[in-house]
């Protein structure tokens, strides 16, 4: 049974880079039980999609708003070793590096959180991260201008941010502009315990 969670319940309603930043670092300790109680699975889809589409495992990916490192722990579960990540939050930070998953982690500025560190990947993965109580669909425009012609960008959306279409109509307009290429686009299980969905995109850049 989901256990009750008030930063689970509340996220969608925080706004503001500066908010957000706090709100993670106070649920950074109780984040993972918090989401195991509640059956995640977005982490593990995201990792099975980049496997479907990235035969070199030891190719440089970044975790973009990698919170506590669930998603790094599934990407390194599928076999990846070069695993780069970043959040706004230094408390969720610290929790990922103890997963001993990364190579690199670092602490983004929320207004700017694209800057020369995250470009050079093979792709970037968004896991939880865009969307409704995460960050804003301007973060789609800045995955895709990071990534080098060729790399992959996986990002999920949940049920919450689906119910705004400017989320998927960025990338449906980045696909029709030619500058990517939708591999994939899959709706399946988020948290299934409160019935909540997710949709999961997999793009490469052209």
């Amino acid at each position: 049974m989901a256990r009750k969670s008030a930063y689970l319940d509340n996220i969608y309603s925080v706004e503001g880079g500066e908010a957000m930043r706090r709100y993670y670092d106070d649920w950074a300790t109780s984040y993972d039980a918090d989401l195991v109680d509640n059956e995640y699975k977005t982490p593990a889809r995201c990792a099975e999609a980049l496997a479907r589409h990235l035969a070199d495992r030891n190719a440089p990916l970044l975790d973009f708003a990698c919170g506590t490192g669930m998603s790094g722990v599934a990407l390194n579960e599928a076999g990846f070793s070069c695993i780069n990540g970043t959040d706004i939050s230094a408390g969720m930070i610290e929790v990922a590096r103890e997963k001993g998953v990364y190579r690199n982690l670092w602490v983004c500025d929320a207004d700017n959180p694209f800057d020369e560190r995250a470009k050079k990947h093979a792709a970037i993965i968004a896991v939880g991260a865009i969307g409704a109580g995460a960050a804003p669909v301007d973060a789609i425009d800045g995955a895709l201008a990071s990534l080098d012609k060729g790399g992959l960008f996986i990002v999920s959306l949940n049920d919450h941010t689906l119910e705004d279409p400017e989320f998927e109509r960025r990338l449906t307009a980045a696909a029709h502009r030619g500058t990517i290429a939708i591999l994939e686009s899959d709706h399946g299980p988020h948290l299934p315990a409160i019935g909540l969905g997710a949709k999961v995109y997999v793009a490469r850049k052209l």
